[in-house]
């Protein structure tokens, strides 16, 4: 189609495969916010809930829990629940985005604007 015209016919390519992984990457964005995983501290006593995302969606505290005694101990084991609940979000975040970049034959590790 482009041929005669040097590196033209590379570079349509190279723009159609940059157009393709940014309708991947929009699409992927809008799943991530769907995709969810849980947290948990105090073996299950406090779960909390984010969006892959990193945004915080529920939470879950065991009534067992509370006693005004330990209220620092309740504020401490739902802060360790949303950092677990976010690291987790991360580590998958990480994941799908090295599906979507290995698929579009990048190296798996490399960080894409998210």
């Amino acid at each position: 189609m482009l041929k005669g015209l040097g590196g033209l016919g590379d570079m349509a390519k190279m723009m159609k495969a940059a157009q393709e992984m940014q309708t991947k990457m929009a699409s992927l964005t809008e799943e991530m916010h769907a995709m969810t995983v849980t947290g948990e501290s105090g073996a299950g006593l406090v779960k909390a809930t984010c969006s892959v995302k990193g945004e915080l969606k529920s939470l879950d505290i065991d009534p067992s829990i509370f006693s005004a005694d330990d209220k620092e101990v309740v504020e401490d084991l739902i802060l360790a629940a949303i950092k677990d609940a976010q690291q987790k979000a991360n580590e998958k975040a990480q994941t799908e985005m090295g599906k979507l970049t290995e698929g579009m034959g990048l190296p798996k590790d490399m960080k894409l604007p998210f």
